[in-house]
């Protein structure tokens, strides 16, 4: 395990850590955690990228309704897949040194399940859906009354505009009033 530290520059150090929130222990501790996830693939090559489903094998992901969302919003190419750059922009997001509005963009994409820069209807019942752990849109754990008066409800709430969108003005808006919420979008590896 010590090994994989060296492979680690003095200057690739530093720039991570001018570019993260994140101190250069707590670098060296989130590539310890990425080789720990494929240890071969990564001392062959060090820019390999890891399957998603192997990032999702991670105990900090494992139980998260929203854990292939988030390897889709921190993988470069948007599909899972991750390479150690991708793991560690994840890590500094979910860390406590994240100003909430880097939080609050990221919590965006990542709700934003269709990729079309708004939280509509469709994205808000895959967050019911998910949240409520139905496992697909065929095993609704609401009925289509309680899901539409649901949906209903939060538009009321959170959709300023009455557009049936919310932007993420309206998003960063309603989520800033939530104290929870930069405790809820944190993990540390």
């Amino acid at each position: 395990m010590g090994g994989w530290k060296s492979k680690l520059t003095r200057g690739e150090l530093d720039e991570y850590e001018e570019l993260t929130y994140l101190s250069k222990a707590e670098i060296l501790h989130v590539y310890d955690r990425f080789c720990e996830l494929d240890p071969g693939k990564i001392e062959n090559d060090r820019d390999a990228q890891l399957p998603m489903d192997t990032i999702l094998a991670l105990p900090e992901l494992k139980n998260n309704p929203f854990r292939d969302q988030i390897c889709k919003v921190f993988s470069h190419n948007g599909e899972g897949a991750m390479n150690f750059e991708d793991f560690l922009d994840m890590a500094s997001v979910f860390s406590d040194y994240a100003p909430m509005q880097v939080k609050l963009e990221y919590a965006f994409r990542i709700y934003d399940f269709n990729g079309d820069d708004v939280i509509d209807e469709a994205d808000i019942r895959e967050m019911v859906r998910r949240v409520t752990g139905a496992s697909d849109e065929r095993d609704q754990r609401l009925s289509e009354a309680e899901m539409n008066m649901l949906v209903e409800n939060i538009f009321l709430e959170t959709d300023l505009d009455e557009d049936r969108k919310l932007s993420f003005a309206e998003f960063s808006h309603v989520i800033s009033k939530s104290p929870e919420f930069v405790k809820l979008f944190h993990f540390k590896l």
